[in-house]
């Protein structure tokens, strides 16, 4: 199986690409850009090859990138990955999300009632769900936390914007700006998606000096050294399946 991991900028990138890199002296091919300058980097494991792309920040950069990379290349898996806000106490800071649904949690209008998500008001889709069974055993393989992950195009800054929030999406696990674009962009090509964020802060009040990014990006790169083999496990028994039907 082929798996496209998406990423927003390089640094996640490369902590994908050192998790997906068992001999650090013999890393593999070099970057090559596609059209769009998209910088796209290839990774062969056992069973599976992971082409892992800098998409851009934010829904609509990472859908364009994503769909651009979709149209060159046949894929099984589409995979949405980097770093992201977590919801405490569930998703401390250091922590990995897996997403057992990919929202898009402010795509919608605000009303006198309150917030209404483009799905009620019948534009379309606000959710889209990764196969339930690759999640778990993604999420039980990396000890991460299985949970709805929001997709925003702007960052939660304030505890009174995180606490309307987690009142909206009371399972969430956590934030992050592009997984829902990522999806959106697989499900136009009939593709499962994933999303795995590791968390470099709690999302409420912007503190920059309680961020984790280093840690953050570590246990990312970490998380995708154990799921290789989870995901070619199961691309391997996804297209036995597909065979068969």
């Amino acid at each position: 199986m082929r798996a496209l991991v998406v990423t927003a900028v390089g640094a996640e990138s490369n902590s994908v690409l050192t998790g997906l890199t068992p001999h650090p002296d013999s890393p593999g091919p070099e970057p090559r850009t596609l059209p769009g300058s998209y910088p796209i980097t290839r990774r062969d494991l056992p069973g599976i090859a992971f082409d892992v792309l800098v998409g851009g920040v934010g829904p609509a950069a990472a859908a364009a990138g994503t769909a651009t990379a979709l149209a060159l290349a046949e894929y099984g898996l589409v995979v949405s990955a980097g770093i992201g806000g977590g919801f405490a106490p569930a998703a401390p800071v250091g922590s990995l999300v897996v997403a057992d649904a990919i929202v898009a949690a402010d795509l919608g209008a605000q009303t006198p009632d309150g917030f209404v998500d483009v799905a009620s008001l019948g534009f379309g889709r606000s959710v889209h769900l990764p196969p339930a069974e690759l999640a778990a055993r993604a999420a039980e393989a990396t000890g991460a936390l299985l949970a709805p992950v929001l997709t925003v195009s702007t960052v939660t800054g304030t505890a009174d914007g995180a606490a309307a929030l987690a009142a909206r999406h009371p399972m969430a696990g956590a934030e992050a700006m592009e997984g829902f674009g990522v999806a959106e962009a697989a499900a136009a090509h009939g593709l499962p998606v994933l999303e795995i964020r590791a968390v470099s802060n709690a999302v409420g009040p912007r503190d920059r000096a309680a961020w984790r990014i280093g840690d953050a990006l570590a246990a990312l790169a970490e998380g995708f050294r154990v799921l290789g083999p989870v995901l070619a496990n199961w691309g391997e028994r996804h297209e036995q399946h597909r065979g068969r039907s």
